[in-house]
């Protein structure tokens, strides 16, 4: 699969998963986490599913087009390993993390610390959309929308 294809397909999975679970995520109580704010299109489009809720975005620096740049008091800027620490117990009801590299070894490393922040993010019943898989014991995975193969997004439940 060529690049373009694989970032298409990777961004229309993404697209499904989140459309599937915002109206399920709008009855819940909790903010909404974006662990990578990139050029701001997923920021976005969150903010036009849910409108009206509290987003907050982490980063190690703006990217971003204008118009998908969070007010200031959401957006976190630094490690994102890091800062997204001091908001453990934060009870999220969503928490999006498209952070992978596309080098294993990059995304091996954060593997090692990225499912363990997410389950601490998330309150019970949140849920998880990553481009990289979550292993953890508290975060179940559920299956993507049928549209989308298995392996190329994935979603998960805090339980």
């Amino acid at each position: 699969m060529s690049r373009l294809d694989n970032f298409i397909s990777r961004m229309t999975a993404q697209r499904d998963i989140l459309n599937q679970i915002c109206p399920e995520v709008a009855k819940m109580e909790g903010l909404v986490l974006e662990l990578g704010l990139g050029n701001g299109r997923t920021f976005h489009h969150l903010r036009e599913r849910l409108p009206g809720r509290r987003i907050v975005v982490f980063d190690r620096e703006v990217g971003a087009h204008a118009s998908s740049i969070p007010e200031a008091e959401n957006l976190v800027l630094g490690e994102i390993r890091e800062t997204a620490r001091k908001f453990i117990g934060i009870d999220a009801a969503l928490v999006h993390a498209d952070i992978g590299t596309g080098y294993d070894d990059r995304d091996a490393v954060t593997a090692t610390w990225l499912p363990d922040l997410i389950a601490r993010l998330l309150r019970v019943g949140g849920f998880a959309v990553s481009g990289t898989p979550l292993d953890h014991p508290l975060l179940q995975r559920l299956p993507p929308p049928t549209s989308e193969p298995a392996d190329r997004y994935f979603l998960c439940r805090r339980v």
